[in-house]
């Protein structure tokens, strides 16, 4: 299994356990010019979630959300902005959350306001 696939089972177990939790998910895979969001949702009317997912079949190198760096963390908050101005969401508040997924038990760490 390649990484792109892993990614994908990744998202899917994270947006399963979002949904299980009452999120309602908006998008999946947003693309903007600087680059993309996993999983947009909204947790309650209020307040938009940018959802960033880093899968890893072991922590050798690393707890996956070490991969979310300041670089990748400018990027998907532009991207955030060019969502948030597409559709028209300037009033409502956001939120950046980081989801790791381990898949070789399946086990999931949702960080909440990550950054």
């Amino acid at each position: 299994m390649n990484n792109v696939e892993k990614g994908k089972i990744g998202e899917d177990i994270a947006t399963k356990f979002l949904e299980n939790g009452g999120a309602i998910i908006k998008e999946r895979n947003f693309r903007g010019r600087f680059g993309e969001i996993d999983i947009i949702s909204f947790f309650n009317t209020t307040e938009i979630v940018f959802i960033e997912v880093k899968s890893r079949s072991t922590c050798k190198y690393g707890f996956p959300a070490e991969a979310v760096d300041k670089t990748k963390q400018n990027k998907i908050k532009k991207t955030a902005q060019e969502y948030i101005m597409k559709n028209n969401l300037q009033e409502i508040s956001i939120r950046f959350d980081v989801i790791e997924v381990y898949m070789s038990d399946k086990k999931i760490r949702h960080i909440v306001n990550a950054f």
